[in-house]
């Protein structure tokens, strides 16, 4: 019983990841882009939780870690990449 509704889930997750992919691709303006990229991070894992949920074993949360770590990353380079217009600022007048 618990494997259906485990299983529902994972067909509306499915869903809302389609949603997503529909507004990283015609969005608008770059933060609704950059903001749909984050959501699809958080809903990728949440497929992968459900997914480890449905298969009973825990191996999957270290992906679930690393993909957090690397969505959290990307979103705060494309936030500085949209504020400054660059992500690593080179200082050419310093001298060692």
């Amino acid at each position: 019983m618990t494997n259906i509704f485990v299983i529902i889930a994972i067909i509306i997750v499915a869903l809302s990841m389609i949603g997503i992919l529909v507004r990283v691709i015609i969005g608008p303006t770059l933060a609704d882009r950059v903001i749909a990229l984050d959501a699809l991070g958080i809903t990728l894992m949440a497929m992968i939780a459900l997914f480890s949920v449905l298969t009973n074993t825990r191996y999957l949360f270290v992906i679930l870690l690393l993909i957090g770590i690397l969505a959290f990353l990307g979103t705060a380079a494309f936030a500085k990449f949209m504020d400054k217009g660059e992500i690593i600022e080179n200082d050419r007048n310093d001298s060692y």
